[in-house]
């Protein structure tokens, strides 16, 4: 980790903390829910090496960045998260960046190439495919439909409910248990037992390789610091989201992308998204997609687990441009 820079940026009426490594094209890293700049760690490194600009924020409502009102659901919309980042961009110096998201980061990248795609060169996007926007109703809407008030998505939208469960759980114990999670079922969160197991349940997350604890140290230092509010914030704007959005409903993502996934991710193995993916629906809203990579063996958190691997399919992807 040495040879990496953090400092604070004055961007979009916040103060963004960024971690950056290297000189040379600007490669705008996105991280998701619940990580953080951390989560690119590796990236960072090997980026810089291979001559690009590594830049890795905590968004708004993450760790070291400050200046957002985490009691205020409504700021935490594409549009502000967009916001930042390209305020960002700008306050880097760059005219135009490559974008690598990862979960919530993908969608916040996916946002970016339909609000301002003049400022993404190429986007690699991991977890999460580009789902148009659905006139008939909000994300919540449809899990709620699809599986009920359990499902996590739906489970996270109360304001201080969650943030109680998570509480009496502890912020270690929390972030272990989200890390590790490997089942490709629908991911339900019932109030007497989330992530299936009750509250006084001690038996111990046991830590993958590629998991150390010094990592989990580090993301529960700075989860207990800021609280999980405003990490939750974005999907208590699933509904803000769709309503500011309107006008972009069928539009298409009109820069150059790969899209990478592991065949374990719960995201890729929701009823109908492998036939979204690879049965030309993905391909008509992304008409530049270049290349789907499906990593056998590889769950959700795949820029931890096989850094390895998507550092050359990310490097081989961007030498194109």
């Amino acid at each position: 980790m040495e040879g990496i820079d953090h400092k604070m940026i004055s961007v979009n009426g916040i103060n963004m903390h960024v971690a950056e490594m290297g000189e040379g094209p600007v490669v705008l890293l996105i991280h998701g829910f619940p990580q953080l700049w951390y989560a690119w760690r590796h990236q960072i490194v090997y980026l810089a090496a291979q001559g690009y600009r590594a830049v890795a924020p905590d968004l708004r409502g993450y760790g070291d960045t400050t200046g957002v009102p985490v009691d205020d659901p409504s700021k935490f919309t594409s549009l502000h998260v967009v916001g930042d980042l390209v305020a960002l961009i700008d306050a880097l110096g760059a005219d135009k960046v490559f974008v690598v998201g990862h979960d919530w980061g993908a969608m916040i990248a996916w946002s970016m190439c339909l609000f301002r795609p003049d400022k993404v060169k190429a986007l690699v996007n991991l977890s999460i495919q580009f789902a148009p926007r659905n006139p008939r109703g909000t994300s919540v809407d449809i899990f709620r439909a699809a599986y009920g008030d359990d499902h996590y998505v739906c489970k996270f939208q109360e304001a201080g409910e969650i943030e109680a469960v998570f509480e009496s759980l502890g912020t270690e114990k929390v972030l272990k248990k989200f890390l590790t999670h490997r089942d490709t079922s629908p991911f339900f969160f019932p109030k007497d037992k989330p992530f299936g197991a009750a509250h006084d349940d001690d038996t111990p997350v046991i830590l993958p390789s590629w998991l150390s604890q010094e990592d989990v140290d580090y993301y529960t230092k700075k989860f207990e610091q800021t609280g999980f509010t405003g990490a939750l914030n974005y999907y208590r704007c699933f509904g803000r989201n769709w309503e500011l959005e309107a006008p972009w409903t069928g539009a298409k993502i009109n820069v150059p992308v790969k899209f990478i996934v592991g065949d374990l991710d719960l995201v890729y193995n929701m009823p109908g998204i492998k036939e979204y993916i690879h049965k030309g629906g993905f391909q008509y809203f992304v008409p530049l997609l270049e290349d789907v990579v499906v990593i056998e063996g590889a769950a959700h958190f795949i820029i931890e687990e096989i850094p390895d691997k998507i550092n050359t399919h990310i490097h081989d992807f961007l030498k194109k441009f």
